[in-house]
């Protein structure tokens, strides 16, 4: 089994003292940090460039203080990161896509007063009313501004700090203290601050790279179009690998399906992160021998479909699906290559994580996930309890999960407990008529909603982008795989486009409202 490199002891750093560490490891000159404008950073310029606008941003700043971050997947949303980090201010990744209403109130649970952006990336997302609204009652940073005032003392200043980059407070920090705060995306409600400390997330970065047991090196070249204000794409894809020795590519957008392949071909990735939703739209897109280069894909936020791996059998890689949640920084598990995959499954969990099944009644076999270890976060920041981290009881997490544990540690995800809907006595797990329906109609994408029904309290609805969807040969496909006719969707509504969020997880609040809509139209 893998993992058995991981120590606790070795993540009781701040994130800049891990920066710092990797920088001794592999050294100053190694390539660490691309973007599609193509002019690499190394270790030794990542520092310095945080150390030089570090510094600017501390004076524009209060020690301690929550600093919004609205910028892309570029390298310099790393240098932005590191260098609030290093001067031990708290980086507050906003959510750009999730819209003003959700930005707004993560702002006000994040007690966020000065945001740093970019010029160039607000008018190229068409974000100017965006920020004029947020700058209502808060300080609008852009990086432009701060550059044109970094003088040739700055940078000589810079210089020498490089030398003794230890000295910053950002190595003298608590590591238990706040290191980062990411917000839910609001599927269910309003958004909430995720408060992770330093211990957290170096904690993460080293358990993903001790479960990869060999699988992954210093050697790799990571692809990571995720975004950085969600925890898959900020730990997994980009501060692992960087704590790691290995090189980063970013991008600013998971949704260029022609363009990330491209640039995967370009830079020779051999690792990509990603979700199913996205996964599929490269396969698609893809020119011939862009994707030759990738060995491994690590895959998450939603279930990878079996028509997904299909789609990249000819490009000999393979897919590790893994779970996670922001809360836990957020890797929980992984499959891993031969005989630390197995197929239905989100592997074996991390080494350092303690994990309890606690009984949801008319569920047989498995139970509501509760997690514990060195990557479950300080705690929430709630909209009714300013400036209050309400930490996980116990230190345990509840997931929310519903899974199934076998003997050799292989976890089998049967829901979110939110997914479950209540028909006859019975739990019906929503992600189960979905997989069914996958089955079914695999090249197209599909969700189901429970609805209120006057009669039966819950009904089940079929959201799908499958123009014909028939729901005789639906019936006929659960009936051949077993399914109880309560089981099977009463409507199906046929949508263009099902809501994703910005993660690439599909978006079920605005999915259901969808259905609802479209359900009171017919």
């Amino acid at each position: 089994m893998a993992g058995t490199e991981f120590s606790v002891a070795r993540t009781r750093r701040t994130l800049w003292s891990a920066l710092l560490d990797a920088v001794s490891a592999h050294g100053k000159a190694k390539i660490i940090l691309e973007d599609p404008e193509r002019s690499p950073l190394t270790y030794g310029r990542l520092v310095l460039g945080a150390l030089v606008l570090g510094a600017k941003l501390r004076d524009l700043t209060t020690s301690a203080e929550r600093v919004g971050v609205l910028l892309p997947n570029v390298q310099g949303i790393a240098v932005t990161v590191f260098g609030l980090t290093a001067f031990g201010r708290v980086p507050a990744m906003l959510n750009f896509t999730a819209g003003l209403k959700n930005l707004r109130a993560a702002c006000e649970v994040g007690d966020v007063r000065t945001i740093v952006t970019s010029r160039r990336f607000v008018d190229q997302g068409k974000l100017d009313d965006v920020v004029a609204a947020l700058e209502q009652g808060r300080r609008v940073i852009y990086l432009e501004d701060v550059r044109k005032q970094i003088t040739s003392l700055d940078k000589i200043k810079g210089a020498f700090a490089s030398l003794t980059p230890r000295s910053t407070m950002g190595a003298r920090l608590d590591v238990d203290g706040e290191a980062v705060v990411l917000f839910t995306s609001g599927t269910e409600g309003l958004p909430k601050g995720v408060v992770l400390s330093h211990a957290n997330l170096v904690a993460n970065a080293m358990q993903i790279f001790a479960h990869a047991d060999g699988m992954l090196s210093a050697a790799d070249v990571v692809m990571n179009p995720l975004p950085v204000f969600h925890s898959f794409g900020l730990t997994a894809a980009t501060l692992m690998p960087l704590l790691n020795g290995m090189k980063v590519v970013m991008y600013p957008t998971p949704l260029h399906y022609k363009q990330v392949p491209k640039l995967i071909g370009e830079t020779g990735s051999t690792v990509l992160f990603g979700t199913d939703t996205f996964l599929q739209g490269y396969a698609r897109a893809t020119d011939e021998g862009d994707l030759r280069s990738v060995r491994i894909v690590i895959a998450g936020a939603e279930r990878v479909k079996d028509e997904t791996r299909r789609m990249w059998e000819p490009y000999g890689a393979t897919i590790c699906e893994g779970y996670g949640c922001t809360e836990c920084a957020p890797v929980l598990a992984c499959n891993t290559i031969g005989e630390g995959a197995r197929n239905g499954s989100v592997g074996r969990m991390l080494p350092g994580i303690a994990h309890r099944l606690d009984k949801v009644e008319g569920i047989d076999t498995g139970g509501r996930l509760f997690v514990q270890g060195p990557n479950v976060m300080l705690g929430y920041l709630l909209a009714d309890r300013p400036n209050t981290i309400v930490a996980p009881e116990g230190g345990w997490h509840d997931t929310g999960d519903i899974v199934d544990i076998d003997e050799a540690g292989f976890i089998t995800i049967k829901g979110r407990a939110k997914r479950f809907a209540k028909l006859g006595g019975e739990m019906i797990s929503l992600a189960a008529v979905e997989s069914m329906v996958a089955s079914l109609w695999p090249g197209h994408n599909h969700v189901v909603v429970s609805l209120p029904d006057p009669k039966k309290g819950e009904q089940l609805v079929l959201v799908t982008e499958k123009p014909d969807g028939d729901r005789k040969a639906l019936l006929k496909e659960a009936q051949a795989q077993g399914f109880p006719e309560l089981w099977i969707p009463r409507a199906i509504l046929v949508t263009q486009t099902i809501p994703v969020l910005g993660s690439g997880k599909v978006d079920y609040t605005a999915t259901r409202d969808l259905a609802q809509t479209m359900r009171t139209l017919l």
